[in-house]
């Protein structure tokens, strides 16, 4: 089965504002947290990697398309994604391989020209 990443990025766009729609105080909230996470410190690029990496360890769609959308819009390039899958994978094993194998490698076609 084929995996579009864009509408996996549109259904979790979509959802995240219906929920905020239903408590757009609770949202921002969250909000406020997840782009809070690591301050100044750390650069949107390197967060967004991050993210990479927990989305394919967790076997998570939603997370991996976001992330790979998120990083190639901070500058990561494709080499830097997947060397961020990769340390998942080394964690993650055979689930993550799988998650890689298609889903990333679906975000990672589908989003790569979007910000050049």
């Amino acid at each position: 089965m084929a995996v579009n990443a864009r509408e996996i990025l549109n259904d979790f766009v979509g959802g995240v504002g219906k929920l905020c729609e239903m408590d757009n105080d609770f949202m921002q909230k969250f909000m406020a947290v997840d782009g809070g996470a690591g301050g100044d410190v750390l650069p949107s690029k390197t967060k967004e990697l991050i993210g990479v990496a927990i989305g394919v360890y967790n076997r998570c769609q939603y997370c991996i398309c976001v992330h790979v959308h998120g990083a190639y819009q901070a500058g990561a390039t494709r080499q830097e994604i997947l060397a961020a899958a990769e340390v998942a994978i080394a964690f993650g094993g055979g689930p993550s391989v799988a998650y890689s194998a298609s889903v990333l490698n679906a975000a990672l076609d589908e989003f790569e020209h979007d910000f050049d």
